[in-house]
């Protein structure tokens, strides 16, 4: 028997053992087959963007590791997530940041248009991948204090808010061109080093900005707002201005989409429990996918307990059709692209897992008070054969089941990603 009728066999016991406990895996299949991942642009070149002149990256951000191969122009970055998207399965997106336009001339931030993205809205209608957007509000001259749309000095902070109203409007074309909402995700780094005396205005400055930003209509069918919150980063370590408090209540009051990351939270705090209460109150919610380590909150996904609460609680809550996956998270020590097919496939497995469980069965237990029973089945469920089903998924998706995916990595790295030189940048 070879690995195809090995997987074929594999899933149909599997199958089995998962109709004894009352879920078709089947159906699961189908399910998983409609969730669209964003996948972000800036793990392929470690947020370098192609605006000419690289500008330190700071604004609380960092990238650590040399490895060879990043991407160097917007051409080798969708070569790169081309041969991602071949190793995960589904039909997924891409989130796009602003600094990543292709400019033939040096183009300010706060003067982009559609034009420098027209390569991108062409390449995602030709590949079938819509795109989401972001603002960069950081690596930039008028980012070196470590602050945009909360900046005391009104002429910088004007600056910031062309650049976002600039971007909804590029967000607006892509998504009338692709025929799919696109999302625009709103995330500042304002914040103090050091402890602030005065906390209040930065705030009221950076609610004013987005208000001001936010206040031209785009329809819903082509783009929708949402705003990212975070603890703190490096140089904002005693405060940042938008925090998770001031963005909930923003997004509350606002009625709009808001952002939770995975990484942006204390080390003990996760976002898994946060959801089914957000959703209480904003009309939906994007998920920044990522893993916090300590004090960096951007490591590639792995399948982590958290990582499977996540899917469990979107699962179990019915929210499949108000929450929008998207991941963040650069590492420039490994493999760019298996970065990316890492994160994403285990994304994938942890949404697979949780649409396995038999969620009607453990709520009904719930309702009855048998939590003994509860929890004997979740203890369960850890040990079926979730593997078999993942395998029979990729394999009906044409995409490589198990290990096999690394092999093809491998090969691209050796025929593609060690051939390119910093010191050689194509024209």
């Amino acid at each position: 028997m070879g690995r195809s009728g090995k997987i074929d066999a594999m899933y149909e016991l599997a199958r089995q053992q998962y109709a004894a406990i009352g879920v078709d895996t089947d159906d699961a299949i189908r399910r998983i087959g409609d969730v669209a991942i964003s996948l972000h642009c800036w793990q392929g070149d470690d947020v370098g963007g192609f605006e000419g002149d690289a500008q330190s990256l700071g604004n609380g951000l960092a990238v650590t590791g040399n490895y060879p191969g990043r991407a160097r122009t917007p051409d080798e970055l969708r070569q790169d997530l081309q041969m991602a998207y071949s190793l995960i399965p589904g039909n997924h997106r891409l989130n796009l940041h602003a600094m990543y336009g292709e400019f033939d001339t040096p183009v300010d931030r706060d003067a982009i248009d559609v034009q420098h993205f027209q390569g991108w809205i062409q390449w995602a209608v030709d590949q079938g991948v819509p795109l989401d957007f972001n603002p960069s509000f950081f690596s930039h001259p008028h980012a070196a204090d470590g602050f945009t749309l909360a900046h005391s000095d009104p002429g910088i902070r004007q600056f910031w808010i062309d650049h976002g109203i600039a971007c909804r409007k590029i967000a607006a074309a892509m998504g009338a061109a692709q025929g799919s909402p696109c999302i625009d995700n709103f995330w500042v780094p304002d914040g103090f080093k050091d402890t602030p005396a005065d906390r209040k205005t930065p705030r009221e400055r950076l609610a004013a900005s987005l208000d001001e930003i936010f206040s031209g209509s785009l329809p819903p069918t082509h783009t929708i707002d949402a705003v990212e919150c975070k603890l703190f980063g490096i140089g904002s370590e005693s405060c940042v201005v938008g925090s998770h408090e001031f963005y909930l209540g923003y997004a509350i009051s606002r009625n709009q989409m808001l952002c939770l990351d995975a990484g942006h939270f204390h080390p003990t705090e996760v976002i898994s429990d946060k959801i089914s209460s957000v959703l209480m109150y904003v009309p939906e919610l994007l998920l920044h996918v990522s893993r916090g380590v300590r004090w960096d909150s951007d490591h590639v996904v792995t399948f982590t307990d958290e990582l499977q609460a996540i899917m469990q609680e979107i699962v179990r809550g019915g929210f499949l059709d108000r929450v929008h996956i998207g991941l963040d998270f650069f590492d420039a020590s490994i493999n760019r692209v298996a970065a990316w097919t890492i994160g994403t496939r285990n994304a994938l497995k942890a949404l697979l897992a949780a649409l396995l469980e038999p969620t009607e069965q453990l709520q009904q237990l719930e309702r009855e008070g048998d939590f003994t029973a509860r929890l004997a089945l979740m203890e369960e469920q850890k040990m079926m054969p979730l593997g078999a089903v993942w395998d029979h998924y990729c394999q009906v998706s044409d995409v490589p089941a198990g290990r096999q995916w690394l092999d093809v990595v491998r090969q691209y790295e050796q025929d593609v990603l060690k051939l390119r030189s910093d010191a050689s940048v194509p024209a």
